[in-house]
């Protein structure tokens, strides 16, 4: 009897799953070589703030908003079609499949209170992801006539130079005292 229950122990030890939890997947810039500068200077129309308080309230450039429109307004933010001064800066390089293209300089800086919701921080990343994604899949659309996703390697790698995911995540506060 005890080797039969040792058996069937085994049995679902080994057919079980288990879940793993992935996390976010970010790519993390190379380590900086020691003889390069380390700091970069970021002029301050080249940077997004998104802020989210432990209201899971929205600070956006300063002003309340909706995270409904956040990602419509980091899309204008990031894309910067009409090269509004007030939007971020654009630089020419040479991209393949493209030539010399204008490459937006913009960076999302996102910070949140230690006391945000994590389900608000979730729903916030999505949304500035999204935007990132739609902006690659317009650009796509309209250059190869794909989706993103169908693309060859080197045609995403392309349109991925014009359109870095720059979002920058300062440590988490605690804003108004502690709770």
């Amino acid at each position: 009897m005890a080797d039969i229950a040792f058996l069937l122990l085994i049995f679902f030890l080994v057919t079980t799953t288990m879940n793993v939890d992935t996390g976010l997947a970010r790519m993390l810039p190379p380590i900086a070589d020691s003889n390069e500068k380390t700091t970069q200077d970021v002029k301050q129309r080249n940077i997004f703030t998104v802020l989210i308080n432990k209201s899971d309230r929205l600070l956006v450039e300063g002003k309340p908003m909706d995270v409904s429109i956040l990602r419509e307004k980091a899309k204008e933010f990031i894309a910067n079609p009409n090269n509004d001064p007030d939007l971020p800066e654009k630089e020419v390089k040479q991209i393949d499949y493209f030539g010399a293209y204008e490459v937006p300089k913009g960076v999302i800086s996102l910070q949140n209170d230690r006391g945000t919701s994590y389900s608000m921080y979730m729903h916030v990343q999505n949304e500035l992801v999204a935007a990132y994604n739609e902006l690659r899949n317009e650009l796509a659309r309209s250059r190869f006539g794909k989706y993103y996703d169908d693309l060859l390697e080197d045609q995403q790698k392309a349109i991925q130079a014009i359109y870095q995911m720059r979002i920058s995540e300062a440590e988490p506060k605690s804003v108004g005292g502690k709770k």
